[in-house]
């Protein structure tokens, strides 16, 4: 059996009852965290489970994931996710990986970044477009497909999430100041008008945490804001609902800190 248990946004806290059960049933852990901040307090799990956890790194669930499938074939095998378990196409390809071994396989859901950050700010997920990454832009690599994501939501009105580039192995985590620039210098090439110091966005961090923060603004007041430590999230509302922005402007002010 080969469970996928996912860990939530926060710490091990967030972990739901069914998968803390699961967990203390385990004959073996794997966990990863390359898509989500490492600073989950997984040494308090593995006292309050009474098993060790073992972290596995990028290539050895994408590229070497015999060594999950390969235990989970004989043993009872927990694979610990950050975030909701299948919030990542490389856990649903694990997961088609086991079946076609025949190993059994079952979810243990949690809350996603992006369910929980949209319930933090109050807008309506369902009025929500295609979602996209912002990456690092470095030498000789300046994707602009999540700008272009940008537009066509904004054509149709809709909200875009946009997730920020970590690199969890070197402690490297994008803050929305970096998204933000990198955004406003694609704007300045390709002038399309979604994403000027006047237009309006939407800065998350460090959701579910003690320390949650929901900033709304221009653009370009945003832009010189200190939002704090990672992980961070953008999003640039399309139409808004009246309701929509009455949460924005509420639960948004820099006064709420």
């Amino acid at each position: 059996m080969l469970s996928f248990v996912g860990l939530g946004v926060n710490d091990w806290l967030d972990v739901s009852l069914k998968g803390l059960k699961a967990l203390k049933e385990a004959d073996m852990i794997f966990a990863e965290f390359y898509t989500s901040c490492t600073e989950l307090g997984l040494k308090d799990l593995e006292v309050e489970i009474g098993r060790k956890i073992s972290l596995l790194k990028r290539e050895d669930v994408e590229i070497n994931a015999g060594i999950v499938l390969e235990a989970a074939e004989k043993n009872n095998v927990v694979f610990l996710v950050g975030g909701d378990a299948m919030s990542a196409t490389t856990h649903i390809d694990l997961r088609l990986r086991a079946a076609e071994k025949g190993i059994k396989t079952r979810l243990v859901h949690a809350s996603s970044i992006f369910t929980a950050a949209i319930g933090s700010c109050g807008l309506q997920l369902y009025k929500f477009g295609k979602s996209a990454t912002v990456v690092f832009h470095e030498k000789n690599f300046a994707p602009t497909s999540f700008y272009d994501v940008v537009c066509e939501n904004s054509k149709l009105g809709l909200h875009t999430f946009l997730f920020l580039d970590l690199r969890a192995e070197e402690n490297k985590y994008m803050t929305a100041n970096e998204a933000i620039s990198v955004l406003r210098k694609i704007e300045s090439e390709k002038n399309k008008g979604v994403f000027l110091g006047d237009s309006l966005a939407v800065v998350c961090a460090r959701v579910g945490s003690a320390t949650e923060l929901v900033r709304f603004g221009k653009v370009s007041e945003l832009a010189e804001e200190d939002f704090g430590k990672p992980l961070h999230v953008l999003i640039v509302p399309g139409k808004l609902h009246d309701v929509e922005r009455e949460s924005l402007e509420v639960l948004g002010k820099k006064e709420q800190e």
